[in-house]
């Protein structure tokens, strides 16, 4: 097999191999979370109705986001093993076949969300002041849909296959190019107009148009994509194998979303400015977690390697360390944020209100974040370990069973308060639930791989 995908994450010290590839990740990861917040950075200066309109397409954002990692997640756990049992054929064509099915879903995404935008937003408790601006925004980003699916899961194959480095440097190069256009298309500079929220969306699709071509050179240059479309019948075994755990886990990743658009909808009863600050603080929480999931992103590929050569314990190692890592940054993240909200929500706008809003979410929030890393971390572990169901159980339980109903509960008894402290109380939930169950599948798994050497032996 080519040595440009041959196993490289079943050999040598767990720890140091870990750090080394989460690095370059968390770079990629900041780019991405950077990407979001200049995109709210820049739009926070026209105005507040701007801001707020920007904020209500978090949760379109989030599903698209959704169903671009479900099926990253699919493609990195069946190209990860393919990888580790050095079959190079089947290594590209999972490849192929990953990044047809994503053309295949942004069409889909395209269609539907152009026409159903305006009755989405007012479901979402758009208002006529917001809607207008609303529309301005989306009507380009959607166009721009099949930049975002497609790279998710070309970088996804790319890490699956032991390189980090790469992904964020395309990452970082996307966010240059939109930190480069953004206040240039939004407001405008020499004879170029002023194109506001719409300048937004168009610097938004330019820049990730850059991250698929990049992507589908390194994917060439590494001799994981081929030229050449499987037969009909490889395609769908491949789809098959992909979907297995991409489908659950893009069906599991739009509960959150699904979620936030009902959040916001009822934050939306305690005004624009409440919205407002929501987004600005989802993105900020976004960035605070952000080490945690790009740890999330090597494991999956490490765990799928190490399962592919059959190296139990070395895969039971590398989850203990990470877990044991996921607590702490949830500790020292808890120690940043607490009592900063309000100079951090001072950067994104100068409404006092808006900026006591910030200041309290971030009060409460990250009281959860210990659970919420081991959450992240446990949900990738399940899917790679082909229990893509039980980890959709977790987050479907977590969000549904707990977070709607306290955060109902706690709007109308307690106020914003009750709906930010619901958060923290749903991924404690999903925290100690992901854990457990973690540590069972991996005893199971373990059990399991013994019984024919015992066997042998007797």
């Amino acid at each position: 097999m080519a040595s440009s995908t041959k196993a490289k994450l079943t050999e040598g010290p767990i720890a140091p191999m870990l750090t080394r590839l989460t690095i370059p990740m968390i770079v990629g990861i900041f780019a991405m979370v950077s990407f979001n917040l200049v995109d709210t950075y820049f739009v926070g200066q026209i105005g507040t109705n701007e801001l707020a309109a920007l904020s209500f397409t978090l949760p379109v954002v989030l599903v698209l986001n959704a169903i671009g990692m479900g099926l990253s997640m699919g493609a990195s756990a069946v190209i990860s093993r393919a990888i580790g049992e050095n079959d190079k054929e089947k290594v590209q064509k999972l490849t192929v076949a990953s990044l047809i099915l994503a053309v295949l879903l942004a069409g889909v995404f395209v269609i539907t969300g152009l026409l159903t935008l305006e009755p989405l937003f007012r479901l979402l408790g758009a208002e006529d002041d917001t809607l207008p601006l609303i529309k301005e925004y989306m009507n380009i980003w959607y166009i721009g849909v099949i930049f975002v699916i497609v790279p998710f899961v070309g970088n996804s194959a790319i890490r699956a296959n032991g390189d980090t480095r790469t992904p964020a440097t395309i990452m970082l190069s996307m966010v240059g190019l939109n930190v480069l256009l953004d206040p240039l298309f939004i407001f405008g500079w020499g004879s170029f107009p002023a194109m506001g929220l719409e300048g937004a969306a168009l610097a938004t699709v330019i820049a990730r148009a850059l991250s698929l071509v990049l992507g589908l050179w390194v994917l060439l240059r590494q001799e994981m994509l081929v030229w050449s479309v499987p037969n009909f019948s490889d395609l769908l075994d491949s789809w098959k194998k992909i979907l297995f755990i991409g489908g659950p886990a893009s069906l599991t990743n739009l509960v959150v979303p699904l979620t936030t658009g009902l959040i916001t909808s009822i934050v939306s009863g305690f005004g624009k400015e409440a919205v407002a600050a929501l987004g600005v603080a989802s993105r900020i929480d976004l960035f605070a977690i952000m080490v945690v999931v790009a740890l999330s992103t090597v494991l999956g590929p490490f765990v799928g390697q190490n399962l592919g050569a059959k190296k139990m314990d070395r895969l039971q190692e590398g989850v203990r360390l990470s877990q044991r890592f996921g607590i702490f940054w949830g500790i020292v993240m808890l120690a940043l944020l607490y009592f900063s909200g309000r100079f951090i929500g001072a950067w994104f706008t100068d409404n006092e209100k808006v900026i006591e809003h910030i200041a309290l979410y971030l009060s409460i929030v990250p009281l959860s974040y210990c659970f919420r890393s081991i959450y992240a971390l446990d949900n990738t572990i399940l899917n790679v370990l082909n229990r893509p169901i039980i980890a959709s159980i977790i987050t479907i339980t977590m969000m549904f069973g707990v977070y709607l109903p306290l955060a109902y509960l706690g709007s109308k008894w307690i106020g914003l308060e009750g709906v930010f402290g619901s958060f923290a109380v749903a991924y404690g939930y999903g925290g100690i639930l992901s854990y457990i169950l973690v540590r069972y599948q991996l005893f199971k798994l373990k059990k399991d791989s013994l019984e024919p050497e015992l066997e042998t032996n007797t």
